[in-house]
């Protein structure tokens, strides 16, 4: 596949706040490498959306909006989140709007997720009975299999997962109305009373997203975590068995590697496919 004569345009809308994270730079590197595999002038922007108020036009093809820290839920009064999802609405009644060919196609991850699973109210986004940290299996339920994004992943898969909040109960009502699907939920954990927390959504034909980080460099994440005031923080936080299961599972090329170099990859490929195809 080459299409060395297109343009492609990225928006990534960069929820971190300043925070120090590994989500930006792994993104860039996805987008980065997809763009020198198939051939293809890609140009992408960053968006510092909760510092700057800042969000892109609808002159971008792609748009991913990033993770990032704090909770879901108290920023319905902030200026940021306000022309968040002034955004959210124009680029869904571009997509609305019959006479345009070309849809815009929209990756949520994990805060955005968050952010977006209340924003159309296709779960109870709620706060964690304790943090979700470190590398956990996945699973696909329905037609999962059959979403583009997840081509060629097994089930289940595995994800790096860092967050205090989470989105359960899922509204199927709400869903089904939307044209949207539950894609994936996370693992079975028979011995405790809690629900399993969606993982994975298809909002509509054009937006998807997902709880977990498919961004996730396996490399890059377990040289991060090496780093003697990471390894610190992490033992402190979270004891050191979790430290160094995090860092074997990152080494194992069926795990995170084949998750990172699948999913947004996927998301990539099926938006592009549409735009020239």
């Amino acid at each position: 596949m080459n299409y060395s004569t297109h343009q492609i345009r990225i928006a990534i809308l960069d929820l971190y706040e300043g925070f120090e994270n590994q989500g930006m730079r792994c993104l860039r590197e996805i987008i980065n490498q997809w763009g020198d595999a198939i051939g293809f002038d890609v140009v992408f922007d960053e968006f510092d959306v909760r510092r700057e108020n800042a969000v892109p036009d609808l002159n971008y093809d792609i748009f991913i909006s990033s993770g990032g820290p704090g909770s879901p839920l108290d920023t319905t009064e902030t200026e940021w989140e306000k022309q968040y999802f002034n955004w959210l609405r124009s680029v869904e009644a571009y997509n609305n709007d019959i006479f345009n060919a070309n849809k815009k196609r929209v990756f949520f991850i994990c805060h955005s997720f968050q952010l977006a699973c209340r924003y159309y109210n296709v779960g109870n986004v709620c706060k964690r009975v304790s943090t979700s940290f470190g590398v956990f299996p996945v699973h696909l339920i329905g037609d999962a299999a059959e979403d583009a994004i997840f081509e060629g992943m097994r089930d289940p898969f595995y994800v790096v997962d860092s967050r205090d909040y989470q989105v359960i109960e899922p509204n199927y009502d709400v869903l089904n109305e939307m044209g949207g699907s539950v894609l994936a939920i996370e693992k079975d954990r028979p011995h405790v009373p809690f629900e399993r927390a969606i993982m994975a959504v298809r909002f509509n034909e054009y937006f998807i997203g997902t709880q977990f980080h498919p961004e996730a460099d396996a490399v890059g994440m377990s040289m991060y975590l090496q780093r003697e005031d990471k390894k610190e923080t992490v033992i402190k936080n979270h004891g050191e068995p979790k430290w160094k299961s995090m860092v074997e599972q990152l080494q194992d090329p069926d795990k995170i590697l084949y998750t990172y170099s699948h999913i947004l990859p996927n998301f990539l490929n099926s938006a592009v496919g549409e735009l020239v195809g």
